[in-house]
């Protein structure tokens, strides 16, 4: 996949870093939105405007209006497509199988109709294509392995993710990414730019992206763990080494999992490495996808 002119001349009026969540429901203490515009200050807490916690509707309107009033490269803490390459298939054994991202993010968003806030959990119980997944309440497929997509395995020499089908535990990226991609069904409807899926809509005015806050931790040399890299001193080191302003020694990470040191640190990795967005990637890419930032 090769960069054209237009992506090597791309600006953005902001930076929007997300901590997702796949949970049930329709309001998440695990999401957290953090937003930075151009230059080096910190970036700054975003809060919903209806109620106390996001729900994931909310997070996809707040970009949609934010973009209307100028460019804005969003990073989004989940999966944007299941491994393909190691066996060019999403669901080997599977005749039928989607065999592109959005033909991908479409059946999962079919499996899932009628779920409330893009929620994705009712592909586990799906006779098809449950068995790919290690669910919740001891439901692991006769189809489920620990398969990595390229751009995981290009992650591994600073740190992985968790495989993609796995929905159970802290690091299972599975749930959270089932609901992204139904986001992403959507947007991809739309005129967004679903980076890199879509090298061809560079004029787009919001563009979303795959993070991984915890490998820009350990790009900074923080290890992400225990709540270290929520601390005061560890984000401003790791706030420094994205060319930002630290935070305040007063400052609080709030979420059950420390979310908004997450959302935060990620929207200055987005601001500091913008230019990444016209890099060239393998061409895995264009159905596995890439998580921002991994050389």
């Amino acid at each position: 996949m090769c960069a054209n002119q237009m992506d090597r001349d791309q600006t953005f009026d902001y930076f929007v870093g997300i901590d997702w969540s796949g949970a049930k429901g329709i309001a998440h203490r695990g999401i957290s939105v953090f937003l930075a515009t151009p230059g080096n200050r910190v970036p700054v807490k975003i809060q919903p405007q209806r109620a106390r916690h996001w729900s994931r509707t909310e997070v996809l309107a707040y970009l949609e209006a934010l973009s209307s009033s100028g460019r804005v490269l969003a990073g989004i803490d989940f999966a944007f497509a299941h491994p393909f390459a190691d066996c060019q298939a999403y669901f080997p054994h599977h005749d039928t199988a989607p065999q592109t991202a959005r033909e991908l993010w479409a059946l999962i968003d079919q499996i899932n109709h009628g779920q409330d806030d893009f929620y994705g959990g009712g592909i586990w119980d799906d006779d098809e294509f449950g068995g790919y997944y290690n669910a919740p309440s001891g439901r692991k497929g006769r189809y489920f392995s620990s398969r990595r997509r390229q751009t995981e395995q290009a992650a591994r020499t600073i740190r992985a993710p968790s495989p993609t089908f796995n929905c159970v535990g802290p690091a299972g990226v599975g749930t959270g990414s089932l609901a992204g991609m139904r986001m992403l069904h959507y947007l991809a409807q739309t005129d967004a730019r679903i980076w890199p899926f879509m090298p061809d809509r560079t004029g787009a005015r919001l563009t979303v992206a795959e993070i991984f806050p915890s490998y820009y931790f350990a790009q900074a040399g923080i290890r992400p763990v225990k709540g270290a890299q929520a601390q005061s001193d560890a984000l401003t080191a790791a706030l420094a080494y994205f060319g930002s302003e630290g935070v305040s020694d007063d400052f609080i990470a709030l979420g059950p999992d420390n979310d908004d040191a997450d959302a935060l640190v990620s929207a200055a990795a987005l601001r500091a490495g913008a230019s990444q967005i016209a890099d060239s990637l393998p061409a895995s890419a264009l159905t596995e996808g890439w998580i921002f930032g991994v050389k």
